[in-house]
């Protein structure tokens, strides 16, 4: 009931926000207003005893890595796509899938056994049991700073939209995801020379944030990304990481919100999709 009543004042105050001066001078005002009420919202579920953060914590979190952050997700699935700098570890043995909880013990091993350190647990969403599980066992393990970012991957992805792809992720999306679309954030000329097989060229240095010009929206016109279904599973490579990255935002910051960005280098992809 405090989840639900919860939700119903964010909507509330979102419709006011979008609503309460619609006119054309102070649309662009409303909008960043609504979107930073939803950047600051939690789903406010007690029941575990571990607060909660919101996203916007939660990015504090992740680009000043002041916590351990860690996906309670199974491992294929945190491979396939995680919130950057995020740990996994493995399940709690005799378990079943259905009521998958990660490994305290290992949990224990990660943190060097520092009950003390602050710990942030995600996973698929508000209605999601997997860091609710770990946290009760955590908090009677001893741990004093836990915290959940009970949004989770879902919410991560829409509002903040950076996700990484590790190399079993990435050969696992390669094997069984034919409608997959895979981006070579490489120049040209490089790309040219070789790529993923069905890849498409997007050159990080064409790329221009904020515009409606250069790459990024030739590609939507001339077939390179999924305007007709914007749920297609996006995956960006480079010649390392950071180049890959900056072309992943920009697709996100046009509305595709399945975007993932491998972690490692060229070399590093080619070598795991075809091992």
């Amino acid at each position: 009931m405090v989840a639900m009543r919860n939700s119903k004042v964010i909507v509330f105050l979102l419709l006011y926000v979008l609503g309460c001066d619609a006119t054309p001078s102070n649309t662009a005002t409303g909008q960043e207003n609504s979107v930073q009420l939803v950047r600051q919202a939690v789903f406010a579920n007690p029941e575990t005893g571990a607060p909660e953060v919101s996203t916007e914590e939660m990015d504090f979190i992740v680009s000043h890595q002041s916590a351990i952050v860690l996906d309670t997700r199974p491992h294929l699935e945190w491979s396939i796509s995680h919130i950057p700098g995020a740990f996994n570890v493995a399940p709690k043995p005799g378990v079943p899938m259905a009521l998958y909880t990660s490994d305290v013990a290992e949990i224990g091993r990660l943190l060097d056994g520092d009950r003390s350190q602050p710990v942030v647990l995600y996973c698929n969403g508000p209605y999601c049991g997997k860091s609710k599980r770990v946290a009760e066992e955590l908090l009677k393990a001893g741990y004093s700073n836990v915290r959940r970012y009970q949004l989770g991957a879902p919410v991560w992805r829409t509002l903040v939209g950076n996700m990484v792809i590790e190399p079993a992720g990435a050969r696992y999306v390669f094997e069984k995801d034919q409608t997959a679309v895979w981006i070579d954030a490489r120049d040209t000329s490089v790309f040219q020379e070789g790529s993923i097989p069905g890849a498409r060229n997007l050159p990080q240095g064409k790329v221009l944030p904020g515009k409606d010009v250069g790459e990024v929206f030739a590609a939507k016109n001339d077939g390179r990304l999924p305007m007709e279904d914007h749920n297609t599973r996006i995956v960006v490579f480079g010649e390392d990481s950071e180049q890959a990255v900056e072309v992943a935002k920009a697709l996100v910051r046009e509305a595709f919100h399945n975007v993932t960005y491998f972690v490692g280098t060229f070399e590093e992809l080619d070598s795991s999709i075809n091992e």
